[in-house]
């Protein structure tokens, strides 16, 4: 590299960087059409296709002379601006976890992923795990070799490898922390809360059925309220809810249910949130490392901050009540925005995590952390997840799933080939409840404002304190930055206690 200065190998650095992103931007709109509008045909072709772009950027990755550039540029870090020299950290990131993984392991799991999700998808339509087993297996054994070579590069345990991958310096010892915190009261704040919803006024029943074009018009309004910019994204309809596509072209899908339509709007505030974060991301920087949304748990902040912590406020279910009486022709008390607002705060157990109360919904996610870590570990064969499955849930929330459908094989993650993820949701619950503190400290009138349909004040100081940093800042620095403290249970704690048991 005596050709090139650090100045210019830096330059050339994000060059490359920037045609990456381009590329990964291109996997995440295949990724959406797969997950909403592929043809069941097309699933081989598009598995081709999604591991041929992996490839391709694996290759670029881990080209010798990307990290001779980099290594060029490090010389002389300490003279960049604090974004480039962040950026460049970033960059070394990056390289290093895409050394860890062979080539040839990037491509198997890439068309693994893809295949094994296409057979979810008719595996669970048809309760039949049976079917999706062997395939499971097969995408287990591929990412359990990636948390190895990864954890070897990285000095890591493999599932704190993976995790890495989410949540950037996020280790397993302090998630076993602080959902052992959790754990300590969950359960008796549980039945705390249960009780006095048993002795408060009944929830009237509300009428369906709620027609689906219906509730996607209803579901436009509302993202548009909250801040969505039709001109930059779309909603559609897939299995499973996610946020996808690029900060300039956000793709946001939910599913709809007849009988109820609680779950998919609520789904949309939740992805839209998500979106969100993505939109308002440094706009000089989205197509370098830096400019990359933070990792997961500051991911599901966002969406949770929206559709936990502000979107379950007294004020907005005032707001958002008549628009859904004149929206679904409701007539009578069942309408009033009070017991609209017992069926958004409904608390108990459930099966289905998407479907759950912010009280129970850690103990799905602590049940799903500890499945996938034996799975990693080689502890749990895939054949064996039903059971294990079926046996933590009457453990952790007392209920036991009727079928595979309804347990094992609701989520996408697993047969996707996302370990490591789930615990990024619980995590950003707790992140999300701080911020909320913080927002409202910091926002007079906040939830005054919610109450006229006005998320102006939120969006503003979220754009500000979490938004516009990218990945400047660790995961940790952010929270700690925008809240005044680190990660922990106490917020989340007393936002519970105070909207279940004092409000």
């Amino acid at each position: 590299m005596n050709d090139l200065n650090s100045t210019s190998a830096y330059e050339a650095l994000k060059s490359r960087f920037h045609r990456l992103a381009a590329l990964q931007g291109a996997q995440a709109v295949l990724h959406w059409d797969r997950a909403t509008m592929m043809p069941e045909g097309g699933a081989q072709a598009r598995a081709e296709q999604q591991a041929a772009l992996a490839m391709v950027g694996h290759e670029m990755l881990t080209s010798p002379h990307l990290a001779d550039l980099a290594q060029s540029a490090e010389e002389t870090a300490a003279a960049l601006p604090d974004w480039d020299r962040a950026n460049l950290s970033e960059m070394r990131r990056l390289i290093t976890h895409a050394n860890a993984t062979p080539a040839d392991l990037v491509e198997k799991l890439a068309r693994t992923r893809s295949e094994t999700e296409m057979i979810w998808r008719s595996a669970r339509a048809a309760n039949d795990y049976a079917s999706l087993a062997p395939a499971l297996q097969r995408l287990l054994d591929l990412t359990r070799a990636q948390g190895e070579a990864k954890g070897a590069a990285l000095g890591l345990d493999p599932y704190d490898a993976l995790l890495d991958g989410y949540d950037p310096n996020r280790r397993a010892a302090e998630i076993d922390r602080l959902f052992a915190d959790l754990e300590g009261f969950l359960p008796s704040l549980l039945r705390e809360v249960m009780e006095v919803q048993r002795a408060g006024p009944a929830r009237l029943p509300i009428e369906g059925p709620f027609r689906i074009d219906l509730q996607e018009k209803l579901g436009r309004e509302v993202m548009e309220v909250l801040g969505f910019d039709f001109r930059h994204g779309r909603l559609d309809v897939s299995h499973h809810p996610f946020t996808g596509g690029v900060p300039d072209d956000s793709r946001i899908t939910t599913r709809y249910d007849e009988a109820d339509f609680t779950e998919s709007l609520m789904a949309v505030i939740h992805e839209t949130g998500h979106s969100l974060y993505e939109r308002g991301l440094p706009e000089e920087w989205r197509l370098q490392p830096v400019g990359r949304a933070r990792g997961m748990t500051i991911h599901e902040s966002q969406s949770l901050l929206f559709e936990m912590q502000a979107g379950r406020t007294a004020s907005f279910i005032a707001w958002l009540a008549p628009r859904l009486k004149d929206a679904f022709g409701g007539e009578g008390p069942a309408w009033s925005p009070d017991n609209l607002l017992r069926h958004y705060r409904k608390v108990g157990p459930s099966l289905i995590r998407v479907q759950a109360d912010e009280v129970t919904y850690p103990l799905h996610v602590i049940l799903r952390y500890r499945l996938e870590r034996a799975m990693i570990a080689g502890d749990l064969a895939a054949a064996e997840l039903p059971a294990a499955w079926n046996e933590g849930m009457e453990k952790l929330l007392g209920i036991r799933p009727p079928d595979d459908a309804s347990g094992c094989m609701q989520d996408i993650h697993w047969p996707s080939g996302s370990f490591g993820y789930f615990p990024t949701y619980t995590l950003g619950a707790l992140a999300a409840a701080q911020l909320f503190a913080a927002a409202k400290a910091a926002v007079p009138g906040l939830e005054n404002s919610l109450g006229r349909g006005d998320f102006s004040g939120l969006i503003q100081w979220v754009r500000a304190n979490v938004h516009s940093l990218g990945s400047s800042l660790t995961p940790d620095e952010i929270i700690v930055s925008a809240t005044g403290g680190p990660l922990g249970t106490a917020a989340f704690q007393r936002h519970i206690e105070g909207r279940y048991l004092n409000g």
